[in-house]
């Protein structure tokens, strides 16, 4: 068994990946400093080695490094979306400078490969289906630090050997989702929306399409970059999603309540369709789980 880091690990999939890891006999070492403002609760583990504190602190960092760590997921991040363009130093501060302490520390101590987090935001408006060849269009620092992070981790393999890969996640739903801020999936507002008798509220006509990806499925292609040939994965970028999208009117009815329109967003991106052929070429990832089967579940155990 391996020894692992995950950043962000009590956060909603960094939780389900931990999860993942002691199921399957790993040691997990997770550092997150409860910061993210979507999560109503954090998801620690007893079986875990558990540390609350910023990766900005590299001193604290390298306590752990120093004990040995096999491979690292790097999930930490700052994903406040108005506060990143009202701070955008403290967004890059977070995601950039947070990032190179664990790509630096990973060169250091000799750790077999890291596998971080990116975001399908990079896209923006570009057209889909969404390649990760396609150019991006950032409309925020926290976009903007996300390709920083990705060139990074390019950097890191070609001129220190590091083997890194990073993944554009696409809209996670799934158990534990976070039911408020930005990243909050539409599922979870709705759900929330509901739970407090009122009506779900869908902004401008609600026909934006989005490409909704399960929580376990992210993890499994996580799981997949780690066990995965060399030449498969280093310093290359993947989108994870699940190659479909839905409009917001049909996740309305698929909940099956009383829903109301507001105004559109600014800047709300109008389609995100993932292309997923790299990720099932070179991991042999396939998502398993579809949304509306999910969704009819949900609903069973909500009634």
């Amino acid at each position: 068994m391996s020894k692992f880091l995950v950043t962000g690990g009590a956060g909603f999939i960094g939780g389900h990946l931990t999860e993942a890891l002691l199921d399957e006999g790993h040691e997990v070492v997770v550092v997150d400093d409860e910061s993210a403002e979507s999560s109503e609760k954090f998801n620690w583990f007893e079986e875990s080695h558990n540390y609350k504190f910023s990766i900005l602190e590299k001193d604290r960092l390298e306590e752990i490094f120093k004990k040995g760590i096999d491979y690292v997921v790097h999930l930490a991040a700052e994903t406040k979306i108005a506060i990143t363009i009202e701070n955008p130093e403290k967004c890059y501060k977070t995601n950039v400078m947070g990032t190179m302490n664990v790509l630096e520390l990973s060169r250091k101590y000799n750790v077999k490969r890291v596998v971080a987090a990116s975001t399908s935001a990079v896209y923006g408006m570009s057209p889909p289906p969404h390649t990760e060849d396609q150019e991006c269009d950032c409309l925020n620092p926290y976009a903007s630090s996300k390709i920083c992070n990705e060139e990074l981790g390019k950097l890191y393999f070609r001129l220190y050997d590091l083997e890194v890969v990073c993944f554009r996640f696409f809209n996670v739903y799934g158990e534990r989702m976070p039911t408020t801020g930005f990243y909050a999936p539409v599922i979870a507002i709705f759900d929330r929306q509901k739970r407090a008798g009122q009506e779900m509220t869908i902004t401008g006509d609600g026909e934006q399409k989005r490409d909704f990806i399960y929580v376990k499925d992210i993890v499994g292609g996580i799981l997949a970059a780690v066990h995965a040939p060399r030449a498969q994965v280093g310093g290359k970028v993947f989108n994870l999603g699940s190659g479909k999208n839905y409009s917001v009117n049909q996740i309305a009815k698929m909940l099956e309540g009383e829903y109301t329109y507001i105004p559109a967003r600014v800047g709300d991106a109008r389609e995100t369709l993932a292309d997923i052929d790299r990720a099932k070429h070179a991991l042999n990832w396939y998502p398993k789980v579809e949304l509306s089967t999910w969704m009819s579940s949900f609903n069973r155990k909500r009634k």
